[in-house]
């Protein structure tokens, strides 16, 4: 679906790279976490992958075809959530009205369950609601376009704690079988959860690129005390149940769920090797 080659980007004005050669490739029907430090580049790529930017060097394609060509027929399925935007002051009539024409899929059924989701009215007015709602009304109508390819960018900042737990359930009941979504994101104890596979960004770099299932076949993630720590730890950081762990996953041990947080520590301190 979406094939990054030899990838090169630096800003106007700024000599240093963000991308130096990246290559990625992303397939359909699948929720992607796209995590790293600030100044990383997450939102960048995700820009790029949009057609929003364009590479300096090297071709970012979706579906067969450059995104930098903005054509309609790739446009049309992609939308973008970022993370920092402004609603016309507009009721959801009028921006329905608006912008569902450019997508060709477009659900109100399932605008209709994601705003019931997230106990937001259907006829809600966009210049009486907080930041945090019309962050819910943009999700929403996100999900509801059906685009092949969705792009959230910190989709939960804003959004208090029973809202980020109605995301994940928005997300789960609501995204197109069709659709893809890559989430960028710091906040990685609200997305964990969604997460088929797992980017994680490091000065230019994806020095992790692996799915749930891989990560929980070669890892297990638990608590230990000090007499069982042993030479299969790869990675420890001391907790009030003792030391959470990633260790070499050992034959016929069960699988243990994913401590996203602790991965990611793992990995920018070079502990991991999953590329």
């Amino acid at each position: 679906m979406i094939e990054i080659k030899n990838l090169e980007f630096n800003y106007p004005g700024n000599k240093k790279k963000v991308f130096q050669g990246l290559n990625l490739s992303l397939k359909e029907n699948r929720i992607y976490g796209l995590l790293g430090k600030n100044g990383m580049g997450k939102s960048t790529l995700l820009y790029l992958i949009a057609g929003l930017l364009q590479p300096k060097k090297g071709e970012v394609t979706v579906n067969g075809i450059e995104s930098k060509l903005r054509r309609p027929e790739v446009l049309s399925e992609i939308y973008v959530v970022p993370e920092e935007y402004n609603l016309p002051n507009l009721t959801l009539k009028q921006y329905k009205k608006i912008h569902q024409a450019f997508y060709p899929r477009f659900s109100e059924e399932i605008l209709n369950r994601c705003l019931t989701d997230f106990d937001m009215p259907l006829d809600a007015n966009f210049k009486h609601l907080s930041m945090g709602q019309k962050k819910k009304i943009y999700m929403s109508f996100a999900i509801a376009s059906c685009c092949q390819l969705l792009l959230m960018d910190e989709p939960t900042n804003g959004l208090d704690i029973p809202s980020k737990a109605l995301f994940r359930k928005v997300v789960a009941g609501n995204l197109p079988e069709d659709s893809s979504l890559i989430i960028s994101t710091h906040q990685v104890h609200d997305v964990e959860q969604l997460l088929d596979h797992v980017f994680i960004l490091q000065n230019s770099e994806m020095i992790v690129n692996a799915s749930v299932n891989e990560l929980a076949e070669q890892y297990e993630f638990s608590y230990r005390n000090a007499t069982e720590m042993d030479d299969s730890v790869i990675y420890a950081e001391p907790s009030l149940q003792g030391n959470a762990v990633i260790a070499h996953k050992k034959a016929n041990s069960p699988e243990t769920t994913i401590n996203l947080e602790l991965l990611f520590n793992a990995a920018t301190l070079g502990k991991l090797n999953n590329k």
